[in-house]
Order: C-alpha cells, then sequence, then structure tokens
C-alpha cells in the first residue's frame, strides 16, 4: 500500500522575500543579499510541515544579463545560508524566460506553472499551501494554483505574516 498523503507547502518568490530587492535583476553574486532575519519564521513554517519551495522568474537570462551557472551559484548561497540556520529549501523552480525575448510561457508569473510542476513533483495539496510574494504577480500565480497568496512588501519580515499561515 502506498502512502499517497499530499504534503503542504509554502512557496516563496525569490528577489524581495528571500534577498533584497535590487531593481529589476540580481545579476551578480555580489548584489545578491540574503534577507537572513527571515530565516526563524522559514524554521517555523518548516518545524510545522511546510514543505519551503522557491518560484521565481528569472527573465535575466533571456535577456542575456547573466547565465545560468551565476543563477546557480546565488541559488546555492542561498540554499546553503538558510541550512546553516537550519532551514531547507526542498527545491528552486524558476523561469528562465522573458516575453519581449523567448514569447509567451506557462511558467512566467502570474501565469501558474512553476507551481503547477512543484505541486506535481512534490505532491502538494493546494489548499493547505502558500505562496508569499511580493508583488500581485505572486498572488495571481497562487490563486490560478489553486494556492492561498499572501502579498507582503519587498524586503518585509516574513515574520509578520505568519499569523495568517500557522
Amino acid at each position: 500500500m502506498t502512502n499517497t498523503a499530499k504534503t503542504k507547502a509554502v512557496f516563496l518568490d525569490r528577489d524581495g522575500v528571500l534577498n533584497r530587492e535590487m531593481g529589476d535583476y540580481v545579476c551578480r553574486i555580489e548584489d545578491f543579499h540574503i534577507l537572513t532575519y527571515n530565516i526563524p519564521a522559514l524554521k517555523q513554517l518548516q518545524d510545522k510541515g511546510y514543505t519551503l519551495i522557491v518560484a521565481t522568474n528569472q527573465g535575466g537570462l533571456a535577456k542575456g544579463w547573466y547565465t545560468e551557472e551565476q543563477l546557480a551559484e546565488m541559488h546555492q548561497l542561498l540554499r546553503d545560508t538558510f541550512k546553516a540556520g537550519g532551514v531547507e529549501i526542498t527545491d528552486i523552480f524558476y523561469c528562465p524566460h522573458h516575453p519581449n525575448f523567448t514569447g509567451d510561457c506557462d511558467c512566467r508569473k502570474p501565469k501558474p506553472g512553476l507551481l503547477l510542476r512543484a505541486i506535481e513533483k512534490y505532491n502538494i495539496d493546494p489548499s493547505l499551501s502558500y505562496f508569499i510574494g511580493d508583488r500581485e504577480r505572486d498572488v495571481e500565480a497562487g490563486t490560478a494554483a489553486g494556492v492561498k497568496g499572501i502579498l507582503i512588501d519587498s524586503d518585509q519580515p516574513i515574520s509578520e505574516v505568519l499569523g495568517l499561515i500557522v
């Protein structure tokens, strides 16, 4: 008999939620400033059984402003920094497209493609899950995927919205 129990997740936008918002794109690791004050709140969510997944638009790839290797380096730093605080980011889903450069896609937020891929991959119950983002498109993507969206101000501590989840 297989375990078909679904998991619950908190999806997190990257720029402005997990690292400092730096305008349009963070292109260099030197400019990638992780918001470590969010570690205790993320640890609390993880301890409550939430899988933590990042869903981020990275249109700078399509524009040629940075490479997949540079992006991977930033994402590894993000994972390592949070892991040092006891927080595991289960996965990072990103959209490498930009409509002006690569045309339309199903994964660029506000479309739900990134979340739907994660929901399928990790057997997530959208009705038990949340998406914390600093832009309306994050909330729209969450809603389209059946996930409750929580809009925060850029660089606002996640701890200020924990009461909406736990």
